[in-house]
């Protein structure tokens, strides 16, 4: 599998403006590619290249690789959809190939600016330190808040999953973020709290409407976004260590149909707010790491059926936190049914798989059987 790590790089000033002439020159590059690929109707990087090469290496000054690299940026976003036209911001990545950039160690890069070649200084931290020596596909310059990264994406080899030995149930929620069929919580209380305080403060800005209220707005959708990955983080990894060390798959609900029609119109707010899909695929990427299988199954009425005699009703979900079955009585927290429930679906669909393996390799033996008689 592929991952991705971001490594900060430490220019000076006068590498930091290089770099920045390098990403708005190839940009507006790419711009003119665009405009080019639009008017030709063809996302085709090779009559791309034929058609504008000679031209945009002599208009804007690129070197060979990074006219190729450009041309190819453009025919990626253009293939993505041919109904309009591509644009870039000057401040967009810029994607970096083994040709034009190379590492000097681990805390220097050696990269193809417009200007030239640079070396300049990289903070890797232990954790990038310790992938950074995989094969390197590509890095992709960035520039955030000021400040230069580079994302370099590395193949990542897969461990040979363990064969699990029973199923750890998740199930993701709107007031509790997350539930495993153990009965654990992982509540979303704090992070109410913290996101009650940046929506009071950013109602209060967006009434300013002041071009330093707008500044701090911005930077309250940053600080928002960071504080919802790293909660994120927090999760997945705890729930994916839980498995790993118990010798269990992780069952989550398919959450495809997740919508405004599927959640009451109390929540939606919150719903909408919270990163549900990025919390499943960190508990996927992290259990693909650490050899954890994942499997993922219909989520229709796991909050609605009653684990203990399986009667099924809506009426069964009193309250947003209650399951009491109407048939048998039974009573608990309806998050942690949900979740018992989808475990025991997930097992229940991988014994109907193995015993559909079964019943092909019998089905295909007997006729050989029968002939050899």
């Amino acid at each position: 599998m592929k991952q991705t790590l971001m490594v900060k790089l430490a220019p000076t000033e006068e590498q930091h403006q290089a770099l920045l002439d390098t990403m708005e020159r190839f940009n507006e590059a790419c711009n003119a590619i665009a405009a080019t690929a639009f008017g030709l109707g063809t996302a085709n990087k090779f009559r791309l290249q034929k058609a504008i090469y000679r031209s945009i290496r002599s208009q804007y000054g690129l070197s060979s690789q990074m006219t190729v690299r450009a041309i190819a940026k453009v025919s990626e976003a253009y293939k993505r959809d041919k109904t309009i036209q591509p644009t870039f911001k000057p401040h967009s990545a810029i994607v970096y190939d083994q040709r034009i950039l190379s590492w000097k160690g681990l805390d220097a890069i050696s990269l193809l600016t417009f200007g030239g070649r640079q070396v300049i200084s990289a903070r890797v931290g232990d954790f990038q330190e310790a992938r950074i020596d995989r094969s390197v596909k590509q890095c992709d310059l960035v520039l955030r808040n000021g400040v230069f990264y580079l994302a370099v994406v590395i193949d990542v080899p897969e461990p040979k999953p363990d064969v699990p030995t029973g199923t750890l149930g998740v199930d993701l929620g709107v007031i509790n973020l997350a539930v495993d069929s153990d009965g654990e919580l992982y509540s979303g209380e704090a992070v109410d709290k913290v996101r009650g305080k940046i929506d009071s403060l950013k109602a209060s800005l967006q009434s300013k409407g002041t071009k330093s209220a707008k500044k701090h707005l911005k930077k309250l959708g940053g600080r928002e976004s960071r504080f919802r990955r790293s909660v994120n983080h927090v999760i997945s990894k705890r729930i994916v260590s839980k498995a790993k060390d118990t010798h269990r798959q992780i069952a989550l609900e398919n959450l495809g149909g997740i919508g405004d029609s599927t959640v009451r119109h109390s929540q939606r707010r919150r719903h909408k707010s919270w990163a549900f899909f990025q919390l499943r695929s960190f508990i996927e990427y992290k259990a693909a790491t650490t050899g954890v299988l994942v499997q993922v199954v219909d989520p229709r009425n796991t909050s609605r059926t009653c684990p203990v005699c399986g009667f099924v009703s809506k009426s069964n979900r009193k309250t947003q936190s209650t399951f009491s079955c109407r048939q048998c009585s039974f009573a608990s927290n309806a998050d942690i049914v949900g979740a018992t429930n989808i475990s025991r679906r997930a097992m229940s669909t991988s014994l109907s798989s193995r015993a559909s393996l079964v019943g092909g390799v019998a089905g295909t033996s007997s006729p050989a059987l029968a002939v050899s008689g």
